[in-house]
């Protein structure tokens, strides 16, 4: 069999988990990320020419299981972010029912194997920026009963904590952030630690029991950037069974040209780290501007696993990086 045969029977023998894209922000009536296109119109349903995800798109990269964030913490109206998530929940689960036959709302590990045996792309809530809950953790349970499994605590900055990117004070966790952790973890959320400060990684790695993901992030000593995890946070994710979904943000990955195969160098360095049992996919897909060279859309997902086989990774590692540390996760933490 040759090694194109070979990579591609892989990568379609594997449960692909993405554990971040924006395309729910390209559908929202408002422009709210001034850098990616609005597709409104199209919906998720059919194939766009612009942008990195949609149904037809994921079926064709494989992805069996792509988490939707819930970007309202940088809306344009700040003071709208509790309706602008409502508003994109809405179109959540609006754009799952007109593609029923293809995609369908998940909330547990369970609910992601039988949409996988299903043959339906699981589609999975995130909220990425603790500012949409206003400070009121009964908006959190209340997310949590519209189907959220997955929250970041910060977005640039809130009143839960300070940022990576916007750390003015080098802040970590507030006291209501203390306590909306808390509830995350009661209410079997999974924490997500991308784009917080050093500060408040620390508070979480403190006060949280169970595994928790850095949804799109990579390593700090590949390409220094605030919002990359430092090789001592690394360590710490993996002691407590966390894993890294791998950011695709050129900025992230490599200050002159971003590549895949630069893309796998940080999977690489987490696996030399802390071995292949704590990193994903994690690709930021309709929240960046530019992506790397080889990995210009969700369709060109198959070119990790490429790269991860001529790299001498076995089978049993690349379906491990593709998707099980993170259903792993997932079972442990939301059930």
């Amino acid at each position: 069999m040759s090694t194109e045969k070979r990579y591609l029977k892989l990568h379609r023998e594997a449960l692909v988990v993405d554990t971040h894209c924006d395309v729910l922000e390209c559908l929202y009536p408002e422009k709210v990320n001034p850098i990616t296109p609005h597709r409104g119109v199209l919906g998720l349903g059919k194939r766009a020419d612009v942008g990195h995800v949609d149904i037809p798109r994921l079926l064709e990269g494989g992805v069996d299981c792509q988490v939707f964030a819930i970007g309202a913490a940088r809306t344009i109206f700040p003071s709208r972010a509790v309706k602008t998530a409502l508003q994109l929940i809405d179109i959540f689960y609006r754009e799952c029912e007109k593609n029923s036959d293809k995609i369908t709302p998940v909330y547990s590990h369970e609910d992601i194997i039988r949409a996988n045996a299903a043959g339906k792309i699981a589609a999975l809530l995130s909220v990425e920026g603790g500012e949409v809950i206003g400070g009121d953790t009964g908006v959190l349970r209340i997310l949590h009963r519209l189907g959220v499994r997955m929250f970041s605590l910060v977005y640039h900055r809130s009143e839960l904590a300070d940022g990576a990117s916007q750390n003015r004070t080098r802040g970590g966790l507030t006291t209501l952030g203390l306590e909306v952790a808390e509830e995350i973890q009661r209410l079997g959320i999974v924490m997500d630690v991308s784009h917080l400060s050093d500060a408040g990684f620390w508070d979480l790695i403190n006060i949280v029991k169970k595994p928790m993901i850095a949804s799109h992030s990579s390593c700090r000593a590949l390409c220094d950037h605030p919002r990359n995890l430092t090789d001592e946070q690394i360590r710490a994710m993996a002691n407590r069974g966390g894993v890294i979904g791998v950011n695709f943000a050129p900025g992230f990955i490599h200050p002159v040209k971003a590549t895949v195969e630069r893309v796998v160098d940080h999977i690489d360095h987490i696996v030399e780290l802390v071995g292949a049992d704590h990193v994903g996919l994690g690709s930021d897909f309709d929240g960046i501007s530019t992506t790397p060279e080889g990995l210009e859309d969700v369709t060109r997902m198959p070119n990790v696993t490429k790269v991860l086989v001529e790299r001498g990774y076995t089978p049993r590692e690349v379906k491990k990086i593709l998707g099980e540390n993170h259903l792993r996760l997932f079972k442990q933490v939301m059930g």
